[in-house]
């Protein structure tokens, strides 16, 4: 088996055929970022000008016969990639937490904000409900908790750093004081400082350090862990037109220039983690495009992280349910993703994600072991269930 590969193509490689278990499948499967998820093939996808001109489907074991008669270059990209794909990630140390990344970790979304999309108000100008709303989400299952004081939902007005830093500061302090690993989502480099110096151990930030042309330097300088978050326009704020002409391709090449440049000024990659921005600057159909090819991402190198709860998509494709009734979307998204081997999901709803995600390892472990043969009938009974 050969396959063909325009010359001026860009090669781009998706994990695909997702089994159960890698028992009894040496060496045709292989292993996704060295978490729980194994896979049997590669969709090669060839790409001119952000466009697909070819693509093929490739069993592991048959990757390299497969690769026989094309270029150098592009033989080097697919081991290039191959590499970051099945390379574990680095676990990050966030204070006195290691987020490792064997399963999907959970990041708590703390909104200190009077007009988010979804929670806005609940704990405005009260540091204290705040910080005791994110202790929960901790007890409840969260690795991290997200610290907020700027909605991005379309449409919101920018807020003055100084009135952002009153907002969130107070707040890091208290879940700092406990030893709760936080980050701060936010664009701006003040704000950034300020809650780095009360506690916080990531920056997370919707303009991928593009917003504010000093972000970069804070990070480079704080050396700490930053999510990098893909938008058409950044400059411009996060929710530009969308406009794409194949959503998968370009997300993941704007992200893969992104992340060259963040390394290039001084953040070591396994520093860095990658959103695709899901809801921002993107239609339906985009969103759906991203989730459905989630895997692709992988090839970045880094932890990805999936911020999908309560987004429109849900109400959109559920006879459009308020932001409060898409619990079960955004458990259905949060278990695609993990599905596609996502290390981190950012949610609204911990105490819930978390349980779906002990149910889904549940799976996965019992996978892991063999299924021995037994000529002992199996006889139902009630305690088990209706039969």
């Amino acid at each position: 088996m050969t396959i063909a590969i325009p010359p001026s193509a860009k090669i781009h490689l998706r994990p695909v055929q997702f089994v159960d278990s890698p028992v009894d499948l040496d060496g045709q499967v292989a292993r996704l970022g060295g978490g729980m998820v194994w896979f049997g093939a590669y969709e090669i996808i060839a790409s001119e000008k952000g466009k697909r001109v070819a693509r093929h489907m490739v069993p592991i074991e048959r990757l390299d016969d497969a690769l026989a008669g094309v270029s150098d270059e592009h033989r080097m990209a697919v081991k290039a990639l191959r590499g970051r794909i099945e390379s574990a990630r680095t676990p990050l140390k966030l204070g006195e937490r290691v987020l490792r990344f064997e399963q999907p970790q959970i990041m708590g979304i703390l909104n200190v904000t009077p007009d988010s999309f979804s929670d806005g108000g609940g704990h405005q100008d009260d540091p204290q409900s705040a910080a005791d709303a994110g202790f929960a989400m901790t007890a409840a299952g969260a690795a991290l908790i997200d610290v907020g004081g700027e909605s991005t939902r379309p449409g919101a007005e920018t807020v003055w750093e100084r009135d952002e830093i009153a907002r969130v500061v107070p707040v890091i302090e208290k879940l700092a004081a406990t030893g709760a690993a936080i980050s701060i989502d936010t664009r701006k480099a003040e704000v950034m400082q300020a809650a780095l110096a009360a506690g916080a151990h990531l920056v997370n930030d919707v303009g991928a350090l593009l917003w504010d042309d000093r972000a970069l330097d804070v990070v480079v300088n704080a050396g700490c862990p930053v999510v990098l978050m893909h938008s058409p326009d950044p400059k411009s704020g996060p929710h530009g037109e969308p406009g794409y002409a194949d959503p998968l391709i370009e997300v993941f090449d704007w992200l893969e220039a992104r992340i060259d440049a963040v390394v290039a000024a001084g953040v070591p990659r396994d520093k860095i983690i990658a959103d695709p921005g899901i809801g921002f600057g993107k239609g339906i159909q985009h969103n759906l495009h991203l989730l459905n090819g989630l895997s692709i991402f992988q090839g970045l190198g880094c932890p990805i992280l999936l911020g999908a709860s309560r987004k429109r998509l849900i109400g959109a494709l559920s006879n459009e349910v308020t932001a409060d009734k898409r619990l079960g979307g955004s458990i259905a998204l949060a278990c695609r993703g993990a599905d596609q081997g996502v290390q981190m999901l950012r949610v609204h709803d911990v105490r819930e994600t978390a349980q779906a995600v002990h149910v889904w390892r549940g799976l996965r472990d019992a996978a892991l072991m063999p299924v021995a043969c037994t000529k002992t009938p199996f006889v139902p009974s009630e305690v088990e269930g209706r039969w």
